[in-house]
């Protein structure tokens, strides 16, 4: 069941928050190839969020090099992902996030820029979901 977020409301998110919006995303598979901890977001085969589900509530989404100096720059529960390539992915910490909509808006960033860097033939099909 897929629900639409209200980017207005303030409240801390929570992982099930995290998940059904990353799924309601066009062509958005969730799997699940690093073990039960960890939940892996790909549009058309290309992964574009990693959602931690264990006791460190945490999901790691990519952004540009420039955008992701300045988030973390602007918030204290942003920094470069775990075992990630840092330039191009950083890791916010759900724990202390009370602005939902910010995290519904770096996910959505996240998937626009994988979508905007797919082969036309992939986009193409992306279109047609």
């Amino acid at each position: 069941m897929c629900h639409r977020y209200d980017f207005q409301s303030s409240h801390a998110i929570n992982i099930e928050e995290a998940r059904e919006y990353c799924l309601q995303l066009n062509g958005v598979v969730e799997e699940q190839p690093f073990g039960p901890d960890a939940a892996v977001y790909k549009v058309m085969g290309k992964m574009f969020a990693l959602l931690s589900l264990n006791e460190i509530r945490r999901i790691s989404l990519k952004n540009t090099p420039e955008k992701n100096i300045e988030i973390r720059g602007q918030y204290e529960f942003i920094e470069g992902a775990w075992h990630m390539n840092k330039k191009h992915w950083s890791m916010v910490g759900l724990d202390v996030v009370l602005d939902q909509s910010l995290v519904f808006e770096l996910i959505k960033e996240s998937y626009d820029l994988v979508v905007a860097k797919l082969p036309k033939k992939l986009k193409e099909e992306l279109n047609n979901l």
